[in-house]
């Protein structure tokens, strides 16, 4: 099978790294499939299951883990599991085409170091934590709780901003999109 090349966003909750990712898999010239993570929380706000996530019992999800299925996977927030599935990625490949990731920051890291050469691994950085907190609360679709729990996470996934390949400063949405297709478009056409 021809392998295509893997581009993976990652960063704090509401960082703009789905709107990037959204913005860039509208760019036809770029060849790029979603790549749908599985999760074991239940569906927010107009989530579909096939589209958004796959949407599966933590019954299911270790079995995939015990059949060695996930390309990554980790439990993101306590009993909500996430990871991408090895089928998933070769189903994409498949078509002859780039996956995109929208994924956290340690499931973009263990795809980096599982596949080195064929990966860009893009941190969206935000303005700030009060920023981030803004736009969570501004979403209306978690309680105070769950924000401050994504929060708290936010100050460790930003200090592994380092160890991806590049960081785009998402303090201007306009400017993040286009830097984010340069980067995609200049990688795929290597």
């Amino acid at each position: 099978m021809n392998k295509g090349k893997l581009i993976v966003f990652s960063a704090p909750s509401g960082s703009g790294k789905t709107t990037i990712v959204r913005h860039l898999l509208e760019k036809e010239e770029l060849d790029l499939e979603f790549s749908i993570s599985c999760t074991t929380r239940q569906a927010r706000g107009e989530e579909k299951h096939g589209k958004d996530y796959y949407f599966i019992s933590w019954e299911e999800f270790k079995k995939h883990i015990k059949a060695e299925d996930f390309v990554e996977w980790e439990e993101v927030y306590t009993d909500n599991f996430y990871g991408t599935l090895k089928a998933e990625v070769e189903r994409i490949w498949a078509k002859g085409k780039h996956v995109i990731f929208d994924i956290d920051v340690a499931g973009g890291l263990r795809i980096k170091r599982k596949f080195p050469e064929e990966t860009l691994a893009v941190f969206v950085k935000p303005p700030s934590v009060d920023e981030l907190k803004r736009r969570l609360k501004e979403r209306s679709t978690e309680s105070d709780d769950k924000i401050n729990m994504r929060i708290a996470k936010a100050h460790v996934e930003l200090a592994t901003a380092p160890q991806f390949d590049t960081i785009i400063k998402n303090y201007d949405l306009d400017t993040a999109k286009k830097e984010a297709y340069e980067l995609v478009r200049n990688f795929v056409s290597k």
